[in-house]
């Protein structure tokens, strides 16, 4: 029988930084790096270089300074919009120039909210992600790709939703992390979701 083992991305520097009344200082978020990386966290999501001049000094340093024992310090961004490419965007340009050996990119695997939200097409929202996760993996990084709404999507439209992260794997995405995003739902479907994404 093949071993698995679980990776843990831990996302509270950037997910957790958007509670009301949460803060984090340069100093807090080394801090938490540390201990993280003590707990043997696998993949610590520090944050956004292109939201913030504290996020982008704080890979600057850690890009220099960072020894840590296990954790692999990973910037989290977007794909690039619609109607442009990866190397037009400055988002993905910093995410690719920020020193992070890995980057989590989220893209929309709802066609719902591509055509709601994004307000472009199903192809147009494959095409950003594929673009988007190659122009990452040609620089030699790492790119973890994030399926925005995945369950919802998939529970509307299975077919889009696997179009969607094949689009992200085929352009070289090392993981593919499924987002329950709004958190609504059921553990039998969320395990037939994930069995259909396996095979």
């Amino acid at each position: 029988m093949e071993k698995r083992r679980i990776e843990v991305l831990d996302t509270t520097l950037r997910d957790g930084a958007q509670g009301e009344g949460v803060v984090f200082s340069l100093e807090d978020k080394l801090r938490v790096i540390r201990i993280l990386d003590e707990l043997g966290v696998d993949y610590i999501e520090a944050g956004n270089p292109a939201s913030n001049p504290k996020d982008e000094q704080l890979f600057a340093y850690l890009a220099q300074k960072a020894r840590l024992k296990r954790a692999v310090i990973t910037a989290f961004g977007s794909t690039c919009h619609p109607g442009m490419t990866a190397e037009e965007s400055p988002e993905c340009r910093k995410l690719a120039e920020c020193g992070a050996k890995t980057v989590s990119i989220f893209g929309k695997a709802s066609e719902m909210h591509v055509e709601k939200v994004l307000l472009t097409t199903a192809q147009e929202n494959r095409r950003i992600i594929g673009n988007s996760v190659a122009f990452l993996a040609k620089r030699g990084i790492q790119v973890l790709f994030d399926a925005e709404h995945f369950f919802d999507g998939y529970r509307d439209d299975p077919i889009y939703a696997l179009s969607v992260l094949r689009a992200a794997r085929d352009a070289g995405a090392h993981r593919l992390i499924l987002c329950d995003t709004n958190g609504g739902t059921m553990p039998e479907e969320l395990a037939a979701a994930v069995r259909a994404v396996v095979e």
